[in-house]
């Protein structure tokens, strides 16, 4: 039954999402907000609505950690797995406006959050300014939509804009009630999941933090797999990335932020930081976003074989996670390895990124 209910969740929190989406997506549209704004809010954003639900779902029933692990391991996911399997698929184009803006915010993001979690708790006022943070992030993108050039808006309206005009999704009471419907079966799937994860947890013998950061993650997480891996077998590679991109920064500072305010405001205090998340998870997630940097710079595409070296991390991550909640005997071995995770993966990263720019640099010059 605890299998079923959790399947249940997860289908209903994907369903609630897809109808979410369209039907906000359709009423900024009918608002007159243009395509792009819409892609890169509505859609990153409604695709990280899994995460919401399930971090205040689990803050209202008590389990801060689940709520963090989530948002950590979804982040992780992301780029790991995702970005993994789609460049596997089909070598991911990078948009210059993601190498120069969306990722240096999604890494300020990650560290911020490391920064606020070092003294064991997201309280309230860090809550607020992460919400706060979100808002203006998402105002900025609005203004920023109106110097877009038309062939960057056209891309975004063909891409989230497939139906065609005059079709029952035009109506306003539709897009309505399919927000409304979605809301509701977020509410429902979130509940069901959450109550599904800790069964789970108690079962297996393992935290709600470790749960959080595996099976209910890469649960919450099937909206952005659906998304970015259908947009690189589709030819809209730079989408693919895009939505990875928005949907982390939306993770810490949406997901988090809202999880810390209800969390407050419920009377149930500050969010509590586990320790294991403070000495090893919030840094691999803090590592995953700063090598999206030099991995991104690399002639503005992720290779194939970069995606495989990200798949092979998350692997090797879960692996770790898993050995260390069952205290395996070779848990000493693997933790080794393990605690070079940052350095090897920046480093290489980086001597790849300069062994292979320099010939075309020096192409270039003069």
């Amino acid at each position: 039954m605890t299998l079923l209910m959790f399947i249940a969740g997860l289908l209903t929190l994907l369903l609630g999402a897809d109808l979410l989406v369209r039907g906000a997506s359709k009423l900024a549209l009918s608002l007159g907000i243009s395509p792009l704004v819409v892609g890169l809010t509505v859609v990153s954003f409604g695709t990280s609505a899994p995460e919401v639900a399930v971090g205040i779902g689990a803050v209202l029933d008590g389990k801060t950690d689940l709520a963090l692990g989530n948002a950590i391991g979804s982040n992780i996911f992301n780029v790991l797995f995702i970005l993994g399997v789609a460049a596997l698929i089909t070598p991911l184009v990078v948009n210059i406006q993601l190498i120069r803006q969306e990722v240096p915010i999604m890494l300020a993001a990650s560290l911020l959050l490391l920064l606020f979690a070092l003294d064991g708790q997201l309280g309230l006022s860090d809550s607020l300014l992460l919400l706060g943070l979100m808002l203006a992030y998402t105002a900025f993108l609005v203004l920023q939509s109106r110097r877009q050039t038309q062939a960057a808006q056209q891309e975004y309206a063909d891409e989230f804009v497939p139906a065609k005009s005059g079709s029952w999704l035009d109506r306003m009471p539709v897009q309505l009630l399919l927000i409304a419907l979605g809301l509701g079966l977020l509410v429902l799937g979130s509940d069901w999941l959450v109550q599904a994860s800790v069964v789970f947890a108690k079962a297996l013998g393992v935290s709600d933090l470790v749960i959080g950061l595996t099976i209910v993650s890469a649960g919450t997480s099937m909206p952005e797999v659906a998304t970015s891996v259908m947009a690189a077998i589709k030819g809209e590679r730079d989408i693919a990335v895009g939505n990875v991109v928005g949907s982390n920064t939306f993770n810490i500072l949406g997901s988090l932020g809202i999880a810390g305010v209800v969390s407050a405001a419920s009377g149930n205090g500050a969010l509590a930081v586990p320790a294991a998340a403070i000495n090893f998870d919030l840094w691999v997630m803090s590592a995953v976003a700063l090598a999206c940097v030099p991995v991104f710079m690399t002639g503005r595409e992720i290779a194939r074989w970069e995606g495989g070296v990200f798949l092979a991390y998350y692997v090797a991550y879960v692996a770790y996670l898993v050995l260390a909640a069952q205290q395996h005997a070779a848990l000493g071995a693997f933790s080794g390895a393990m605690l070079s995770f940052v350095l090897p993966l920046t480093v290489i990263t980086l001597v790849v990124v300069g062994l292979r720019t320099a010939p075309a640099a020096g192409a270039n010059s003069p």
